[in-house]
Parts: structure tokens; C-alpha cells; sequence
């Protein structure tokens, strides 16, 4: 009777026997001790788990953006189905089981959307900061109304200025200010300031969206 080979692999010249030691002094050569590489797999097990949970609460169109195999969205809507605690956990390590089979650019891309859902994209950063560097100048100068309304004419006027009128009326005064400021308080802001605040942001997203809209659309074509 032929004798089994046994497996293994060369190393300039000399074989090396799968399971002998000298195989385990390779592998420990080139990814550290044999524990050591179970602990590297059990640790990126549980961060793509982790990262599934988190897909979970993830926002619809951050996830259509993805674009996520089938299988995978499959998995995370059944696991969002499934109450019991011990038919979740059995249905998140399949999810795991399924996200390791993901590329490194689509990992990439699923902790580019976490983190825009948990802080915020830079352009909705610059949104956000743009609205409040209009409302403190439409409450402190009379003239910010003027070339508000001269680049965002569809803004009704009327509702605008008694915003604003409305807001300074709340202020408090400067002594209250530095009273509060000196207990440490957040300065109470009225309706009208946070109301005000919503106007300029609805009127900054219409226009952009106006932009965006006229910048794609086709010209006519011309007559002859």
C-alpha cells in the first residue's frame, strides 16, 4: 500500500511538515505566535460586528449610498426584525461573517458614513455656520437685512423683520450678560432667535438647491 503524503511546503530547499515546529517557528516568524493571530481575528470579529450594529441605525439614504451586496442588506434587515437576545446575537455574527467578505475600500466607505451620521458632513458644518453668521448679523446691523434680501429676494420680508425685531427685544441686556457669563450659564436665547435661525437656514438650503438644480439643467436648444 502507497503511503499518504504528508503536506507541507519548502523553505530553500528543505521541507517543512504542516503542524511540525518548524512550521509554527514560520508562521510565528511571519505573523507572530499562533495566539497571537487568533487574537487579531477575534478582535476584527468583533469590530465588524460592532460596525454592523452600527449599520443598524445607520440613515437610509447614507446606506443607499454604499451600495451594500444583497445578502448583506438582507441580513441587517432581519436582524432589525429579530427581538430575542440570543436570535440577535447569532444574526450580528452572520452579519460579521458577511461584512469580512467585504473589500477594504467598502469598509472604508461604511466608517466614512458612521462617522458623517455621528458629526455631520463638512458641507452640512458649513451650512450650519454660514445660518448663524447671518441671524447674529441680521440682529446686530440694520443693513444685513438689506443685502439679505438683495440675495435671497424670495424670503418673505415681513416674517423676516419681525424675527428680528423680535429677537433683540429678547436679548438681555448687558448686565444680565455678565451676570450670567459670570455663573457659568449659557445666555437664554427667546423663539424668535431659534425661529429666526430655521428662516435663514430654509432660505440658504432653497437657494442652493435652486443652484445645484440650474447648474444640471440642459439649455434649449437654439432656433435657427
Amino acid at each position: 500500500m502507497s503511503r499518504k503524503p504528508q503536506k507541507g511546503y519548502y523553505v530553500k530547499g528543505r521541507f517543512v511538515a504542516e503542524g511540525s515546529e518548524l512550521d509554527l517557528q514560520y508562521k510565528a516568524e511571519l505573523k507572530g505566535t499562533t495566539e497571537a493571530s487568533k487574537t487579531d481575528l477575534k478582535r476584527e470579529s468583533d469590530a465588524l460586528q460592532t460596525m454592523g450594529k452600527e449599520l443598524l441605525t445607520l440613515r437610509s439614504d447614507l446606506r443607499q449610498r454604499l451600495q451594500l451586496p444583497d445578502k448583506l442588506l438582507d441580513a441587517l434587515a432581519e436582524a432589525q426584525r429579530i427581538t430575542a437576545f440570543e436570535g440577535k446575537r447569532r444574526q450580528m455574527q452572520f452579519v460579521g461573517k458577511l461584512m469580512r467578505k467585504l473589500s477594504d475600500e467598502e469598509i472604508n466607505a461604511i466608517e466614512a458614513a458612521l462617522h458623517e451620521q455621528r458629526h455631520g458632513s463638512a458641507e452640512e458644518k458649513l451650512s450650519l455656520h454660514l445660518a448663524e453668521h447671518w441671524r447674529e448679523r441680521l440682529i446686530a446691523d440694520d443693513q444685513a437685512l438689506t443685502a439679505w434680501m438683495s440675495e435671497f429676494p424670495a424670503t418673505d420680508a415681513q416674517q423676516l423683520r419681525a424675527l428680528v425685531r423680535q429677537a433683540r427685544k429678547d436679548a438681555p441686556g448687558a448686565h444680565a450678560a455678565a451676570v450670567t457669563e459670570a455663573e457659568g450659564l449659557a445666555p437664554r436665547k427667546g423663539r424668535a432667535y431659534r425661529e429666526l435661525f430655521q428662516l435663514v437656514r430654509t432660505q440658504l438650503d432653497s437657494a442652493q438647491d435652486d443652484s445645484q438644480n440650474g447648474s444640471s439643467t440642459p439649455e434649449e436648444p437654439g432656433h435657427d
